[in-house]
C-alpha cells in the first residue's frame, strides 16, 4: 500500500483547510461532481484512503458509466488491498472506455495489482485497443 506523500507543515495546514472547505461544500451539495472529485483526490493524497473510497463509491453511484470514476474506484480498492474489487472495477473502467494504458501501467495506486495475471490481461487488452 502506498504511503501518503511527504509534505511540508505548511502544505499539511493548507490541505487540512481545503479539506474542511470541501467537506462543507459536499455537505451542502452532495451530488456536485467537481466537489466530490476534488474531495476524493485530496483525501487519497492525505492518506485517508478509506474516506476517499467512500467518496469514490458515491461518485460511482452518481456516474455509474463514467470510466474515470470506475478507474478511481479501482485505485481506492487497490490502495486498501482489496484486489478482487480493484480488478473488477478496472475491467469495468476499460469496458466503459478508459483509454490510458501508460497511466495504468505506471500508476502507483495500482502497485498492489502488478504481477497479477488478471491485471496484466486487463492492461494488455487496453494496450491492444489503443493501437
Amino acid at each position: 500500500m502506498n504511503e501518503p506523500k511527504t509534505s511540508t507543515p505548511l502544505e499539511e495546514i493548507a490541505d487540512r483547510h481545503v479539506l474542511e472547505i470541501l467537506q462543507a461544500a459536499a455537505a451542502r451539495r452532495p451530488e456536485d461532481l467537481e466537489i466530490l472529485f476534488s474531495l476524493g483526490d485530496l483525501l487519497t493524497r492525505m492518506g485517508k484512503i478509506e474516506e476517499g473510497l467512500q467518496v469514490d463509491l458515491t461518485l460511482a453511484r452518481l456516474q455509474p458509466k463514467d470510466p474515470t470514476v470506475r478507474y478511481n474506484l479501482a485505485c481506492s480498492y487497490a490502495l486498501l488491498g482489496r484486489k478482487e474489487e480493484a480488478l473488477e472495477e478496472l475491467k469495468r473502467a476499460v469496458r466503459l472506455g478508459y483509454a490510458d494504458p501508460e497511466h495504468m501501467r505506471s500508476d502507483p495506486d495500482l502497485e498492489s495489482l502488478r504481477g497479477d495475471d488478471r491485471f496484466e490481461k486487463i492492461l494488455a487488452r487496453l494496450e491492444r485497443r489503443a493501437t
